[in-house]
């Protein structure tokens, strides 16, 4: 047993290793083809270009991404979180590496051509991927590959937010891989090198520029439990619309559903152009209180409706991110909204923006944990776990109320798993009909 575990902690470094260089590596290309491409060379400014540019962007990276979807077979367009999760639940033969290269220049296409969706998503799947490189050179067992596209997954999110704990937490409550200690172990093993491979790319400081937060006092705390379940609400909601989304586009063909995210996107970043691509450069901003209450309302309705769209028609990028995105403008929202009602109020928006942002990734991914973690981890500030939990706990009742246990991933999943059967009926009916055609040709050359 002690060898067992050694091996597969061994493996569980090498995948560590190698999800994060992979995740790196997409990271950067974004944010190279980003400075070639937006103004002044800066990552993220989308503001910057003028209004028909902004339109026509998202559009054309969509009916590129269309036009290579429309091309591959239908097992290769599988990516993403929701891929993964197919296949350590119901343990399928493989994660083809094929599909995580589809990912990577897909994801990249999205990203940069201004799409609503996030790196994180399709990071996790570009971890988890690297299992089935091992594979090849390893002769593992399907208990192994199972653990090692788990710890993949861990060690890109560790990567990704210098969140090492909260990857580990992000696999047991999103990935749904049970506690033990010969599964937990490796995973652990995977998501501490994944975390130092992010930070010798990228430094120790975490993925975002986070002011001192602190809470003003205890009169705080009930606006906190409001703020949760204002998010817990607007969660559900964007849960449904993605829901809603994958099931009335389930037979769209990529073209139609690719380019109709893309407009959607176009159309919405005329008036909030934050929306385009990962939107954390407007993170920063609301951490400053430099957007005002009508700027940060539309953010979160604009990057709800785009991001639960190109979700939903299964772009290939992820949602973890704009739930960040969201949650942050929504908290920073609702902290002016108080100040201007009750001008002695005191509070940070920053703060606010903070505990938002985690309180809607936990909301969404039915992570509460993991976003627990992440808040600590992010901000190394353990004076806000109190607000923190009142924010996170209340947001996910709110939920719960709503859609149940699903989360945003759960919900495309269930759909993808309807899309399967219908095809697999259709392909039934085809062949039933191939067969009443051939014995009624059979029965007329009889009787000729």
């Amino acid at each position: 047993m002690d060898r067992l575990l050694l091996r597969i902690s061994l493996l569980g470094a090498l995948t560590g290793l190698m999800a994060g260089l992979l995740v790196t590596l997409f990271r950067f290309s974004i944010e190279l083809s980003q400075t070639w491409l937006l103004p002044d060379g800066q990552v993220g400014n989308y503001e910057a270009l003028p209004g028909w540019l902004r339109f026509l962007l998202p559009v054309a990276g969509a009916l590129l991404l269309a036009l290579i979807f429309e091309r591959l077979p239908a097992e290769r367009r599988a990516v993403g979180v929701v891929h993964l999760l197919d296949y350590l639940r119901f343990r399928k033969q493989r994660l083809p590496f094929t599909n995580a290269i589809v990912q990577f220049f897909g994801g990249l296409i999205a990203i940069v051509s201004g799409n609503s969706v996030d790196r994180e998503g399709p990071g996790v799947h570009l971890g988890a991927a690297t299992a089935s490189l091992i594979r090849k050179e390893i002769k593992l067992s399907e208990d192994e590959s199972y653990l090692l596209a788990a710890a993949g997954g861990a060690a890109a999110i560790a990567a990704a937010f210098n969140t090492p704990l909260a990857g580990v937490i992000f696999v047991i409550e999103v990935l749904r891989v049970r506690y033990a200690i010969n599964n937990i172990v490796p995973v652990i093993v995977a998501s501490v090198v994944g975390a130092i491979i992010g930070r010798l790319v990228y430094g120790p400081s975490p993925a975002f520029d986070v002011p001192a937060l602190s809470i003003g006092s205890l009169t705080e705390l009930p606006v906190m439990l409001l703020m949760g379940v204002i998010i817990g609400l607007l969660a559900a909601a964007f849960i449904y619309a993605v829901q809603t989304t994958a099931h009335k586009t389930i037979s769209w063909r990529p073209l139609y559903g690719f380019v109709a995210a893309g407009t959607i996107t176009g159309v919405l970043a005329q008036w909030a152009p934050e929306i385009m691509g990962l939107s954390y450069d407007a993170l920063s901003r609301i951490f400053q209180n430099v957007l005002g209450l009508q700027t940060l309302l539309l953010l979160v309705f604009a990057k709800l409706v785009a991001t639960a769209v190109s979700v939903g028609v299964r772009l290939p990028g992820g949602l973890i991110g704009p739930s960040l995105v969201m949650g942050g403008a929504l908290g920073g929202f609702i902290e002016l909204l108080f100040i201007d009602w009750f001008p002695s109020y005191v509070g940070s928006v920053g703060f606010y923006a903070m505990i938002g942002m985690v309180a809607m990734m936990g909301a969404i991914l039915r992570a509460p944990l993991a976003a627990l973690v992440a808040l600590i981890e992010l901000t190394g500030n353990l004076n806000i776990t109190l607000p923190g939990m009142i924010a996170v706990v209340s947001a996910e009742i709110a939920t719960r109320a709503l859609v149940g246990d699903m989360s945003a991933f759960t919900a495309m999943l269930k759909v993808q798993h309807e899309r399967e059967a219908l095809k697999l009926h259709a392909e039934e009916l085809a062949a039933a009909e191939d067969g009443i055609k051939t014995d009624a040709e059979n029965d007329k050359g009889k009787t000729e």
